[in-house]
């Protein structure tokens, strides 16, 4: 039973199906071919094999240079970076404009603290009537 990638990159010439679905470097569909084919097509052109769907028949690899491996893993880190984490807290802090020092001293220790637990703090700032 092949365990699923968890990072995105070259299989190498460890794969463990017969049948692959091959798409080049340009993103067109070569069709099915069987796995020494592949690697041979991969040697010949100098490219990588990369993973991109493994829950369908036959899976999907797909032929890349190293820069085109790089880019890609750099796009699904800044993706990543950009979706909220399940099980993420928001603190949400309101206060008015005409706040005391000292009130004003306490909800900056409070934000400070929630900043180290690594929440995402957002605060707004009414006007004083």
């Amino acid at each position: 039973e092949p365990k699923g990638n968890t990072a995105f990159g070259s299989v190498g010439r460890r794969i463990p199906y017969r049948i692959l679905h091959i798409i080049d470097q340009d993103g067109k569909s070569l069709g099915n071919m069987h796995r020494a084919d592949a690697l041979k097509l991969m040697d010949q052109h100098n490219l990588k094999l990369v993973l991109l769907k493994e829950n369908v028949e036959p899976p999907v690899y797909r032929l890349m240079t190293g820069q085109q491996i790089h880019e890609e893993q750099l796009r699904r880190a800044e993706k990543k970076k950009a979706s909220p984490k399940p099980g993420m807290y928001i603190k949400e802090l309101s206060f008015s404009s005409a706040i005391a020092k000292n009130d004003l001293e306490i909800k900056t220790k409070q934000i400070a603290q929630w900043i180290d637990k690594k929440y995402h703090v957002k605060v707004t700032i009414r006007q004083a009537k």
